[in-house]
Formats: C-alpha cells, structure tokens, sequence
C-alpha cells in the first residue's frame, strides 16, 4: 500500500490565460503534486461569481518518480477575465467524516485570466414581442455635495476646507458640462445625465468666489454649468438636469413631511439663482434613502418621479433569493415582501455583487403608500442600480466594462423572455460626481468619451435623460409595486432600518438617537411658531438652523465629537433666540400645534426572525418593541401606538421613559418612548398618536412590520 502523502509539493498552472473569442476561458490544464498518495483529493476555483469544484474522477491519478500527481482538465468557457485563486487539498483519510482539521493539507496559487484584446464580440440584437428589437435603457447620476463644517456659523472657513473645495474645482465647474457636450458631439439625442447638488454647497461656492476662497479657483465658477442648462435633447428636455433635492442634504425618511418640503422649496429657489433653470421633477433623495411615507410630501413639493436604491425592489419581493450575510443586510421583513415573485434572477460577474439582481424590475413603475386615513399616494420610483452603479464610481467607462455587464443584462432578459416593448429596462449609474474615480477627469472626459464611442456601435444600449425615456415608455398608474425602506449600500448598506444613523442605539446612550431627540423638540418649536405667525422675526433664521441641523451628514461619522455636537449646536443657538417668544406665546394660550413625533424604530428589527450575531446570523426574539421620541412646548397628555392586523385595531399607551438623557449639553431635547408589540400577530401596520395639554393631536406615518 502506498504512503499517505504528508505534503504538497507544488501547483502547475499557467500564469496567464487569455479568453478565447467567447470572452471566457479557454480550455487548460491543472495539476497538483504530492509526496504520496491523497486518499481524498480535490481542487476549488475561486471566482469573483462562485466556486468550482474539482473531485473524483475528474481528477487523473499519475505516479512520476514517486510522486504523485493530480490532474484536471478545466474545460473552456468557464471563467471570466478576473484573478483566480486555485487552492489544491487533499485529506490524509479516505472517509473524510472522519477527518479532523490536522487531516486537511492545502496549498494555493493565483491565476490570471486577461480578456481578448483582439476578439471583437459579435454584437446580436435579439427581438421580442412584435419583432421588436431588445433594447437596454440606462442614465447617470452624478452627486454633489458639501455640508456646513460648522452648523452655526455659515462662514467658518480653515485650511481643511480650502483644500477639500480645493480638489474638487474639476466637479464643482467644467466636468459635468464635459461629459454632456460628448453626448451632443457624439450624436446621442437622448443623451443627458442628472445631477444633485445641495444649497449648502452652493452656497459655499458662491462665498468661495466672492471672497476668492481657493486661490480664486471659484471665481465664476457657475458660467459652463448655466450654459450646459440650456442645451436639449430631441424631445425638448435638458441634457443636464439638475434634479429635485433637499437643500441642506437631509435623511428625507426621517424628518416631518412639512419639513420635506420646506427643505425642497429652498432648494428650488436657489437651483434656479445658480444655474438659470428650474429645478427638475424628478429627486434624488440624499443618500438615496426612500421611504414610502415619503411620498406625500414629494407629492406637495410637486416631485413627479424619485430615485431608489434597486435592492430595495428586488427585496420587496415574496420569494426573494436572500444572500445571507454576504448581503450587508439582515432578510427582509416579510412585511415588506409584497410584491410578487420573478424568476430572473441573475448573480453578476466580473463585478462586486453581494446579491442577485433582477433585470425585469428595472424599470421605473409606480410606487404607493397608504397612509392612517385609508389615503393612497403613488410617485414614479426610478431604480438606480446598486452593483452596477457602485463599480461605475470607480471611474466610469474601462472601470465599468459596460458591454460585458451591462451584456449580462441584456441576455438575462432575453434569455427569460421579460421584454416588455411598452415599458423596456431603465436603471441609473448614481455615484458621487466629487469623490474617488467618479469625480476624476477621467471620467468626464477620455472614459465617457470611449462610453459614446461604445454605444454608436453597439444598439442593444441606449444613453437617455431620465424626462426622455419617461416621454417614450410612461408607466402604468394602475400598476403600483412596493419598495422596503433603505438607502445605498455605502451607508452601511443601506439596510431598512436606516442603522447608519442610529448608530449604538442598543447602547445606554448613542450620540445619534441624541441628535433625533434634540432635533425633534427644535423642530417643534419651529413649527409652532411658524403656526402662530410665519412672517414673525427672527422665524427665518431659526428655520435656516433647523433645516441645517437636519444634514444627514451630522450622523454619518458618530463617535467624532464635532459632528456629534452639530445639532445640539443649532438648537441651542436657535432655541435661544426665541425662548422669550415661546414663553409669550405658551403664556397667551395660543399652541395650536400638534406634538412633533420622530420616525419610529422597532427592534429587534425582526421579530421572531434573524438578528445579527458575530459574523453569523441569529435567532431573533419574537417580542418586538416600538421606539420613538415626542416633543412639545405645551407638554405631552398621552402618546398612543395603534396597532392594525386582521383581527381589527388596538391601541396601546406607549412607555414615557422621561427626556433622552444627552451629553451634548442640549437646552431643549424629546421625550424617549417605547411599547411592546404582541408576540405572533403577524402582518400588522401601526402608527403613532400623540396629545399635547392642549388638546392638539398629531399622527404619525402608518407603517408595516412582521411579528412572527
């Protein structure tokens, strides 16, 4: 009988592959070798989309000069170009439920496989319903923003901020229109891109050329941008679109309706100072966070269609492919699983993709909320794709390889039959336009240069304005699909709970839900005397530091005391300067304002489903609590949490756990409420109710959680 082996003595592969003309791999040989014989041996591929695993009879025994060797035929069109990790092993026991970890003997080898350079792909364009040719629709979004370094003092300014607005002259001035006068040379007629770009950084632009911040950088820094404006595409809409927003870049998913629209107001207003246009109907939400209950205040700021982080569709959706942990995001809550079913999943390569993605649901589509009163409010939600998105950051056309994955899209749909002529596939490319590869020159000039180069040869794709494609392909009103909550996936993410800013919440205290709480007694203050008199003095400049102090921005880095301090810091400054009118007005009788009440949180944020452990996931516990906080200057009567399920409704007076105990030394801060949900009442939707002394009543959004 032959020795057991005790090592493995070396891997022979070739170094570098080069794809035949299918883009894949093309057939090659693998061989390990051993100082004996393996009883159990193997070989695992490991690619960027998976495994592949090499056993049994594929691989042939050979015995040369004492050593054994391993070989495995890899047979072509496997692989796609990307580095290959090839780990040979082999257990010292046949039987390997036997084995122990000391029995496994691994060794490890790296493999390059390079594309075709010379290999020109057959460009096929297939047809769907009524011979109607498979066409890929597709726009870019480009971000741009900058906070208030101090909240309250509009013209702090140091060298930091020199240099941060320093390296950024390219985005802030001639790269956008760059990038747009390509698509008009290049004749693409419904070419254009959308862009956002908060009040808080034009108006630090403009300071800069004002007060020749920047080494004069800035000085006209607006003129290339207002002219692009004007330019259009053959249905009459800009090829740069600057896009609805909020003016100081807020979580939109948890600030008042009223406030949601004060904040788009304003940046209306100064959209059209900068650049010499209207701002767009269309949004992109800062950090891309939607939430459904946001959708009747973009109603009453006269947005028409919004912008959506894609996994959050796929996610809504009953017999969705959940990745696990992979995923950055716990399951989705079967609440929010809704919609129905799709069988098309697809798991992208040669691009980081944590999840599966579903190319028949980007599409733009109607969306819908109920709210408490049994209204329905619906807004078009226009998919902007998480993994395809991300990797175009990295610095567009040649960091993207738009025809291979943007390929895979197209074949997953015309592979599954999904085409639908009247409303064809549309996803945006969004990625900061000042940041990283998405903010280089490259990517304004050569990269988008060789993107119109690309899609003048190739027409399964098409570059269009999002107004464009909306004229040609409207969607369905009677049609309303529902997205989960979220944002995107920089922010931790982006899962439902919007964790990135509530970060440490399940700590005694947590600098963020301490901002939520100073953020929401300010807001009340605000609106109450908005209520009594909205042309009273000193009303604007408290409303400047209550729209400032709701910069998302403020909870993005917690732990770090000088953005931690920034709202407590507004409202105190705020506060101050209208105590003596709150106090007139409370001694007058004259609070006509209902209780302001924050967005509320539920943990475990599944019920009776999975929570986070240590690089695992767990058991949650069935028993759900509902948090929020509540503030009023005349005083809180009673809060109520009013639950819904098919047995009818229930209302339950909620838990006052006192005024949120703050380490920012806030003046003025919310009530820190919870109740207990019932355990197993399955699908319920809930929302929260609160009385002041005064008899004024305010209702929070309904939503939707699962109790297992």
């Amino acid at each position: 009988m032959a020795d057991v082996f005790n090592r493995i003595l070396q891997i022979e592969l070739p170094e570098t592959l080069e794809c035949d003309e299918s883009g894949k791999n093309p057939a090659f040989t693998l061989t390990f070798v051993a100082d004996g014989q393996v009883p159990f041996p193997q070989m695992i591929l490991h690619a960027p989309d998976g495994q592949r695993l090499i056993t049994g009879e594929a691989l042939a025994e050979t015995v040369v000069d004492g050593d054994y060797h391993y070989t495995a035929t890899v047979p072509a069109g496997l692989l796609w170009p990307n580095t290959i990790t090839v780990q040979a092993e082999g257990c010292r026991k046949a039987d390997i439920q036997q084995a122990g970890g000391g029995d496994w003997i691994k060794e490890f080898r790296q493999l390059r496989i390079a594309p075709n350079v010379k290999a020109k792909p057959v460009i096929r364009v297939a047809t769907g319903p009524g011979d109607t040719p498979v066409k890929l629709y597709f726009g870019i979004h480009k971000h741009m923003h900058q906070p208030y370094y101090n909240v309250t003092d509009q013209y702090y300014w140091d060298g930091e901020k020199d240099g941060i607005f320093g390296a950024r002259g390219g985005p802030y001035t001639h790269f956008i229109p760059t990038a747009a006068r390509q698509y008009i040379s290049g004749g693409l007629p419904h070419g254009g891109l959308s862009t956002s770009w908060s009040g808080s950084l034009i108006e630090q632009l403009d300071r800069c050329a004002a007060d020749g911040l920047c080494g004069g950088r800035f000085g006209n820094w607006n003129h290339e941008l207002r002219a692009i404006a004007q330019e259009k595409t053959v249905l009459g809409h800009p090829r740069v679109d600057f896009v609805a927003f909020g003016f100081f870049h807020p979580l939109m998913a948890l600030i008042p309706e009223r406030d949601i629209v004060k904040q788009v107001e304003w940046h209306r207003n100064i959209i059209r100072s900068a650049f010499g246009v209207e701002a767009s109907s269309v949004m992109f939400p800062p950090e891309t966070a939607f939430h459904i209950r946001m959708i009747p205040a973009l109603n009453q700021a006269g947005v028409k269609a919004v912008i959506y982080d894609s996994i959050h569709r796929f996610r809504a959706c009953q017999d969705y492919p959940y990745a696990g942990i992979n995923e950055g995001m716990l399951p989705p809550n079967p609440a929010e699983q809704v919609n129905p079913p799709v069988n098309d999943w697809l798991q992208l390569h040669n691009i980081w993709a944590g999840s599966k993605i579903s190319p028949s649901l980007l599409k733009p589509e109607y969306v819908q909320y109920e709210d408490p009163e049994g209204k329905v409010h619906k807004i078009i939600a226009v998919p902007a794709e998480r993994y395809i998105g991300n990797e175009d950051a990295r610095g567009g056309f040649g960091a993207l390889q738009y025809p291979d994955v943007l390929g895979q899209v197209y074949n997953r749909i015309v592979d599954t039959g999904t085409f639908d002529p009247k409303h064809p596939p549309f996803f945006l490319l969004h990625s900061d336009g000042d940041n990283h590869g998405g903010g280089a020159d490259s990517y304004y000039n050569h990269n988008t240069g060789e993107m119109v180069r690309w899609l003048q040869g190739d027409p399964r794709f098409e570059l269009t304005s999002v107004h464009d494609y909306l004229d040609r392909f409207p969607p369905d009103p009677e049609q309303a699909a529902h997205i989960e909550p979220g944002s995107w996936s920089g922010a931790d993410n982006g899962d439902p709970q919007f964790m990135k800013w509530f970060s440490r919440y399940d700590q005694p205290y947590s600098p963020d839900l301490n901002s939520w709480a100073v953020l929401t007694a300010f807001q009340n203050v605000v609106h109450t005397l908005e209520d009594v008199d909205p042309n009273q003095a000193g009303l604007h400049d408290i409303t400047w530091l209550m729209l400032a102090a709701e910069t998302s921005c403020y909870w993005y880095w917690t732990g770090q005391h000088v953005w931690d301090q920034q709202v407590t810091n507004a409202a105190n400054q705020g506060y101050r300067v209208v105590k003596s009118l709150v106090d007139a007005l409370l001694a007058a009788g004259k609070d006509r304002t209902g209780p302001t009440i924050f967005a509320p949180w539920v943990t475990p944020e599944n019920p009776g489903g999975k929570r986070w452990g240590q690089g695992c996931l767990l058991d949650a516990p069935r028993e759900g609590t509902v948090h929020t906080f509540v503030y009023d200057i005349s005083g809180l009567k009673q809060v109520t949490l009013i639950l819904r399920d098919a047995n009818g409704e229930t209302r339950l007076v909620m838990t006052d756990h006192g005024l949120y105990p703050t380490q920012t030394s806030a003046v003025i801060t919310g009530n820190y409420y919870t109740a207990k949900l019932p355990v197993g009442a399955g699908d319920v939707r809930y929302y929260i109710e609160a009385e002041d002394s005064k008899g004024n009543i305010s209702r929070s959004a309904l939503e939707r959680v699962y109790l297992a």
